[in-house]
């Protein structure tokens, strides 16, 4: 069996300079300031420490065997969709990600996978650019859990999600652009908090506005960290459905019902978290993701599923690979 880690980032180690590319406005870029570390910047503003494993597959593949992995599925960090950019803005920073995320994976393309990125605020152009990327390796796509003030059962996303399930095509959906940040400046709270509200919020907006009775069933959806705050907070959804008239105006059926419709990732960080992660969503749905080689990430990947003493040997070998084995058809 292979062992799979389905949820890393990477950073290419350099990239064109977007803000002369396009003419001005804030976009990311690399400061590298020693050897094998550098500074992940927005315009003139620090954004986050990171270091060569980044964008180094050597590096990965020393932190692979040390851990034990097969295989690595990276994506980029969501800083580089470029969502509030211009559409063809944003297109071309795809491409530009996509191609440079699989120069990466050539190092060793049996180990190695990416993520695409595409788009998402212009949807036909999302559609070309998931479909060139799925044909030049990527095993998959990873967006965004809102554009805007859109949340997932937006038309047009649901109209993409459609278009990656007609193509075979697996979509890994990572909060960002957290919402409540001004109440929130310091210690990391926006990602403590507000990013597992987010991705509640994007299961939500799926089941609760009826999107998944529109979408097919061949959809292959997974929701980063865990799903957020939703596995602990699925009884009190199930609670206000039976009760409340206006929860159940667009969704057919108990909200619990649908979590056969999407997979989450392992990163929750306590066997107390992954137990009832596995309990709620089934062992079949739970892929082993790290979130690595960032510092909220697992820092020894696969531990917390291999160390759990109430998993059962089966459900290890689901999570730590045949699931994510079957998710990517790899």
């Amino acid at each position: 069996m292979s062992v799979v880690d389905m949820h890393t980032h990477f950073l290419p180690k350099q990239w064109p300079n977007l803000a002369k590319k396009f003419g001005g406005g804030e976009w990311p870029w690399m400061h590298h300031t020693e050897p094998g570390k550098a500074m992940l910047m927005l315009g003139d503003k620090d954004f986050r420490p990171v270091y060569e494993a980044c964008w180094n597959p050597a590096v990965r593949l020393e932190e692979m065997d040390r851990d034990g992995i097969d295989i690595q599925v990276m994506c980029a960090t969501p800083l580089l969709f470029a969502y509030a950019k211009k559409a063809n803005e944003a297109h071309e920073c795809a491409k530009i990600f996509n191609d440079l995320a699989l120069d990466i994976c050539a190092h060793d393309n049996n180990r190695l996978k990416a993520l695409a990125q595409v788009p998402l605020q212009d949807i036909d152009k999302s559609c070309e650019e998931v479909s060139r990327a799925a044909k030049n390796g990527h095993v998959g796509v990873q967006i965004g859990n809102h554009v805007g003030d859109k949340n997932l059962d937006d038309e047009g996303l649901v109209t993409f999600l459609q278009h990656c399930a007609s193509e075979n095509i697996s979509v890994l959906v990572h909060p960002w652009d957290m919402l409540g940040g001004n109440r929130m400046p310091k210690y990391m709270l926006q990602w403590l908090v507000a990013m597992p509200a987010e991705t509640q919020l994007s299961i939500l907006s799926l089941i609760l506005s009826g999107a998944f009775e529109h979408i097919s069933k061949d959809l292959k959806l997974c929701f980063a960290h865990g799903g957020g705050n939703f596995a602990f907070q699925l009884g009190r959804v199930d609670n206000a459905w039976r009760h409340r008239d206006i929860i159940r105006q667009d969704c057919p059926n108990l909200p619990s019902s649908y979590t056969d419709r999407f997979y989450v990732d392992s990163a929750v960080f306590s066997d107390e978290s992954l137990q009832l992660l596995t309990n709620v969503m089934g062992e079949d749905r739970v892929l082993l993701g790290s979130d690595s080689p960032f510092p909220l990430g697992e820092q020894r990947v696969g531990t917390l599923v291999r160390e759990n003493k109430a998993l059962t040997d089966k459900a290890k070998q689901k999570i730590l690979g045949l699931n994510a084995m079957e998710f990517f058809n790899l």
